[in-house]
């Protein structure tokens, strides 16, 4: 968990909840006949959904991508079911059991579970939906050709959504605006008021009965200016293991953070608005500051510090400090 912490701002809820399943797969006493958990990520672009899943993969299996993703942008047509499914009996494809799903990464093996990620579910057609319930109940899927079944009952589920980010959006800018922002409305009436829009808006979306099947419904906070330090912080960090293959570094000094926490910070596009800050006002700056550099005869263990400055128009520059 102190992984999942470091890299996950702003978002309690979410990782109290993802501790709490953790330790009951830990203690192996949830139900032997479904996966092991299923849970949704619910919120507005950027705040961590996907994030989340990957950096659980990596603390699990030691790598970002050790799990089964499913765009479910691509599978917004009824007859996209298949893609999952199979082909039935007599299609093409229907004896190879073809499908999208990943069987060994979705098996795990002992003592670490496997990791599927539905994004974006919301966007899947009605059929595709309808076909995971079966999973959700039972652990298991059967290939319509009947040729293959896909185990989940060894596996951690995960979906992500923007459903009810709109209405979230209005509602949080109403209570914050005009003379609403005096009333005094604590922190936990204003969460329950969220969940009870979101669970409104995936009734919209969703059938009871796939909501029924979910274990958890974890709503992801918007990025708020007091998170940005820590996010910069991520992504600072990220850059560095980078330019350590070079034996580089970068330090940022108060100004060029200071640049950061304000071209870095939208609220509609969340930590995405930092990550193009970085690449803009840090990467760009240190690649120039490189490009002369002669890097040929580098010795590995040795890390040279490339320090940040603030020029009168507010650019950010690097210079090497020479030992």
């Amino acid at each position: 968990m102190q992984r999942l912490s470091e890299r996950i701002v702003g978002q309690r809820e979410a990782l109290g909840s993802l501790e709490a399943t953790l330790k009951i797969i830990k203690a192996d006493i949830g139900d032997p006949g479904r996966p092991l958990h299923v849970g949704l990520l619910l919120g507005p672009t950027g705040v961590g959904k996907t994030e989340l899943v990957r950096v659980l993969a990596e603390a699990i299996h030691g790598r970002r991508d050790a799990l089964c993703r499913i765009d479910m942008n691509t599978l917004a047509q009824e007859h996209y079911a298949a893609a999952l499914t199979g082909a039935p009996p007599g299609y093409v494809g229907s004896k190879e059991g073809t499908t999208l799903l990943d069987p060994e990464r979705i098996a795990g093996s002992f003592g670490a579970p496997g990791i599927v990620l539905f994004d974006e579910i919301e966007k899947a057609g009605s059929e595709v939906v309808r076909a995971l319930l079966n999973v959700f109940d039972n652990g298991q899927l059967t290939l319509t050709s009947g040729a293959k079944t896909i185990d989940f009952r060894n596996t951690m589920i995960f979906m992500t959504s923007n459903c009810g980010a709109r209405e979230i959006e209005r509602y949080l800018a109403t209570i914050r605006s005009g003379w609403r922002r005096w009333l005094p409305i604590s922190a936990a009436r204003q969460r329950r008021g969220l969940h009870d829009l979101v669970d409104r808006a995936l009734l919209e979306r969703f059938d009871p009965e796939f909501v029924n099947r979910i274990d958890t419904i974890s709503l992801f906070n918007w990025i708020e200016q007091d998170m940005l330090d820590a996010l910069i912080d991520i992504e600072v960090d990220k850059l560095n293991t980078r330019l350590a293959r070079i034996g580089r570094r970068a330090e940022l000094d108060p100004a060029a953070r200071a640049v950061l926490r304000k071209a870095g910070f939208d609220r509609r596009y969340g930590a995405r608005a930092m990550g193009r800050a970085v690449r803009r006002h840090i990467e760009y700056p240190l690649a120039e500051a490189l490009a002369d550099a002669d890097l040929s005869k580098r010795d590995p263990a040795d890390i040279q510090t490339m320090h940040s400055m603030v020029d009168t128009r507010g650019d950010i520059h690097f210079f090497l400090t020479t030992p």
